[in-house]
């Protein structure tokens, strides 16, 4: 598990390195609702057990060098006994040990050549030799995948800006309306950020008279703030990690908006002078689920390299703010200018089994529903309004749409981490739905309306995955986002305190903010703290639309 901090002191007392807060989830005493502990004792005794295989899971290299120790020292030990009883005035010099390194290899081509006749060797060889070989075949059959890192941005005090500053930065763009001016006002008191969220130099600089006003939205302002942004988190990453950037094999950065040519792998990668035969990634255009949709890239092809030398993966994710400010005054535009932030992560992945007792956290599970129909494509969409202005248009379908699909990934994700209990639940509901519904149809089929009626509705169940899962990082895509799941899924405030708070000191981070929250979890929650073998779950959602999920 992650070294906690130690040193969290702030004038507020909330704990958070970061900034002020307005508000201190974390030290108001005991949070609303049912205390943590009651889900650790409910928690089932199957669910619990995948924590003890990971345990002795991360011991499996050791155990097979020492077994395999054990069985060469058990063969030279039958050679020389069996040389001892045949002349017992051996004396060990140098002529008799070449004896006998030929008889063991005489030994070991006889194995070759006869392996169905195993009477050459001892008993306590052949046990030894048949454990190597299931412990060989759960290595090969279990690659994990190992978090060694990660790292968050955190920026500097010129990047911050208080509500009154942000404001007073629309008005000086001298691009929009009075009632467009009043909306994002509106919108941003109600959106659960702070006031020391981030925003870029190129946009921050139109509070300064010296610059008349104007903001910097060029490709080189662009290109600065996510050379600032990558070259922060990675450095910070791949020194937790202790990984030479050469030890990197793989490599996949997301940024939805801002795509430059050379691409943002080759700016990381020359800079931090990484292997020329390294793989490289650029995703783009996958919105704020596209951090996680990283993740499972670089666990697919790190999960090719075979072995117990395995590769490392990093992953970087961001959005670039600097040239996606929109200059127009149609709202459904307008919503992005209030919530998005500059943020970014990057975390260090390796599924070399030698890694598996310094690393983090181990990914269990990932989970990606995609939306194929037009309101699921058009609810979250890049274009330009009427006059000409780009942005990002959020459709009123967006809600509607992104429950459709959290539904689909969570009755995916259910079987992978919920108890036998509740999945029983879940069968017993959807049986008694169909059986219902059946009894109305033939009812009504011969005219008894008035017993159709009658005939009880069952509703869904919907399972309790604080069963399976002890701590929750909900993107923080707004304060409405974060109230629908949480009812949803019927959460206690101590789930989604570091989306709120993740929210509240950050803003809305795009595909980072998971990763804010989880950083929130491991290093200042004391209402839910972490604790070795507890589970996270990871949800985000993204234009498309996508609804991405991940178990650690």
């Amino acid at each position: 598990m992650a070294p906690r901090s130690s040193n969290t002191v702030t004038d507020n007392g909330a704990g958070l390195s970061r900034c002020p807060s307005e508000s201190d989830m974390s030290t108001g005493g005991e949070s609303q609702g049912r205390n943590p502990k009651f889900y650790k004792y409910r928690r089932s005794q199957l669910i619990g057990m995948i924590n003890w295989t990971h345990v002795l899971g991360t011991h499996v290299p050791e155990l097979m060098i020492l077994g395999i120790l054990v069985l060469i020292s058990q063969i030279i030990y039958q050679v020389t006994h069996h040389q001892q009883q045949i002349d017992p005035g051996t004396n060990f010099s140098l002529e008799t040990m070449l004896v006998l390194a030929l008889a063991i290899k005489d030994l070991i081509v006889n194995f070759v050549h006869s392996l169905m006749e195993l009477a050459v060797f001892s008993p306590a060889v052949k046990t030894t030799a048949l454990i190597l070989f299931v412990a060989g075949w759960f290595i090969r059959m279990d690659n994990p995948i190992y978090l060694l890192a990660f790292a968050t941005f955190k920026a500097p005090e010129s990047w911050r800006l208080s509500h009154a500053q942000l404001v007073q930065a629309m008005k000086n763009q001298g691009c929009y309306t009075q009632d467009s001016l009043d909306f994002m006002e509106r919108i941003l008191k109600r959106s659960g950020t702070g006031q020391t969220t981030a925003w870029p130099p190129g946009i921050v600089k139109c509070l300064n008279k010296k610059d008349n006003h104007s903001s910097d939205r060029s490709i080189e302002a662009s290109r600065e703030e996510a050379e600032t942004i990558l070259f922060d988190i990675v450095e910070k990453a791949l020194k937790k990690a202790r990984v030479h950037p050469k030890e990197i094999d793989v490599l996949v950065i997301n940024c939805s908006l801002f795509s430059p040519t050379p691409s943002l792998c080759a700016m990381v990668a020359s800079k931090f002078q990484m292997r020329s035969d390294i793989c490289t990634y650029n995703l783009s255009g996958m919105g704020c689920s596209a951090s996680l949709i990283s993740i499972d890239l670089a666990k697919q092809l790190l999960q090719g390299r075979r072995g117990l030398r395995g590769g490392k993966a990093l992953v970087v994710s961001t959005e670039i703010i600097t040239p996606n400010l929109y200059h127009g005054n149609e709202r459904g535009f307008l919503i992005q200018n209030t919530l998005f932030r500059c943020g970014g992560a990057a975390m260090v992945l390796s599924n070399s089994w030698f890694d598996g007792r310094r690393a983090w956290y181990k990914l269990l599970h990932t989970i990606r529903v995609q939306g194929t129909g037009t309101e699921a494509y058009n609810c979250v969409y890049e274009t330009e309004d009427s006059d000409g202005e780009r942005g990002v248009r959020l459709s009123k379908d967006i809600v509607k749409v992104a429950g459709k699909c959290m539904e689909k990934n969570m009755t995916m994700m259910g079987p992978l981490v919920l108890p036998i209990s509740e999945q029983l639940k879940v069968v017993v509901s959807l049986v008694g739905r169909f059986i219902s519904k059946l009894t109305m149809k033939t009812l009504r089929s011969y005219k008894r309306d008035d017993l159709a009626l009658k005939v009880p509705i069952v509703k869904p169940y919907v399972p309790d995955f604080k069963r399976g899962i002890d701590h929750f990082c909900i993107h923080a895509g707004g304060r409405a986002v974060i109230d629908g799941i949480e009812k949803n899924m019927k959460l206690e405030l101590f789930h989604t305190e570091p989306s709120r708070m993740a929210l509240l000191n950050y803003g809305n981070t795009s595909s980072s903010s998971i990763w804010y929250e989880m950083e929130y979890i491991q290093e200042h929650q004391k209402t839910n703290p972490l604790k070795k073998g507890d589970r996270i779950m990871q949800v985000a959602f993204g234009s498309g639309f996508k609804c991405t999920s991940g178990v650690w």
